[in-house]
């Protein structure tokens, strides 16, 4: 038997971490189309907030639609509240200044401002697959008057497996 006396280099990077929480967090969700976590980390590394995307409490996932296209009451999107939203509002901090955010994707407009307005310093996304509309391009226009840091999360290629069961 070989007795291990070093300690681990493939362990996680806070990033990694923090960016897995959030990925882990998208599993929440309830949307059948579109699944996004955030993860918010303080300056001391510790989580702070975490969200997903999904309905108000107290609106049903099974009265409300999920639909993306058709009449805007008949779809999504007056409904929803984003992962960036929720992981603030559920922040267990009063203050998330010099905070960042793990998103799994670029955040829209309306985020942007709750993320600057609440003090996040730093937005890191995996996906910026929606760069190309409005509703980004005013995030970044934003982020860039408020001096709001973001970056794209660079994967070392890492794959993390999540196993919810004891193998005996």
């Amino acid at each position: 038997m070989t007795t291990k006396t070093q300690k681990r280099t493939d362990y996680l990077s806070w990033d990694e971490y923090f960016m897995g929480v959030a990925l882990l967090s998208a599993q929440r969700s309830k949307d059948p189309n579109t699944q996004v976590g955030a993860c918010v980390a303080n300056k001391d590394n510790k989580i702070v907030g975490v969200g997903y995307n999904g309905f108000p409490w107290g609106c049903s996932d099974d009265r409300l639609p999920w639909a993306r296209e058709g009449s805007y009451l008949d779809t999504k999107y007056p409904y929803v509240c984003h992962a960036e939203l929720n992981a603030v509002l559920n922040s267990t901090a009063h203050n998330l200044k010099d905070c960042r955010i793990y998103v799994g994707l670029f955040p829209c407009n309306e985020c942007t401002k709750v993320i600057i307005q609440s003090g996040i310093e730093e937005i890191i996304y995996l996906s910026d697959k929606y760069q190309d509309t409005d509703s980004v391009k005013a995030s970044k226009r934003m982020l860039d008057e408020s001096k709001t840091g973001y970056r794209q999360f660079v994967s070392k290629g890492k794959e993390v497996i999540i196993k919810l069961f004891v193998e005996e």
